[in-house]
C-alpha cells in the first residue's frame, strides 16, 4: 500500500433516504479505506476518507455514481493531510 491520503468528499443531489451512507461505508470497508460518512443538514452528504491514492481514486468514482437509488449530481474532491482514522463510521 502506496503512502496514506486524505479525501474530502462533499456529494450533492438525491442523496440521502437512498442509502447513501451504507452503501458509501460498504464501499469503503471493501477498500480498506478508514474515515467517516455523514449526512448533512443541505441535503448532501459528506465523507472524510483516507487510504492509498488507488483506492481513494475507486472510492470517490463510486461516489459520483452512487448506490443506485437517488441519483448524484456532483461528488467534489479535495484532499487534505491525513488525519489518523483507525476504521470507517457512519456518523448520524
Amino acid at each position: 500500500m502506496g503512502l496514506k491520503v486524505h479525501y474530502r468528499i462533499h456529494v450533492t443531489g438525491m442523496v440521502q433516504g437512498v442509502g447513501f451512507r451504507r452503501s458509501a461505508a460498504r464501499e469503503a470497508w471493501k477498500r480498506g479505506i478508514t474515515g467517516y460518512v455523514k449526512n448533512m443538514a443541505d441535503g448532501s452528504v459528506f465523507i472524510e476518507a483516507e487510504g492509498a491514492r488507488e483506492q481513494l481514486d475507486e472510492f470517490s468514482a463510486w461516489c459520483r455514481r452512487g448506490p443506485g437509488a437517488g441519483f448524484v449530481d456532483n461528488a467534489e474532491v479535495t484532499e487534505g493531510p491525513p488525519a489518523g482514522f483507525w476504521e470507517f463510521r457512519i456518523e448520524h
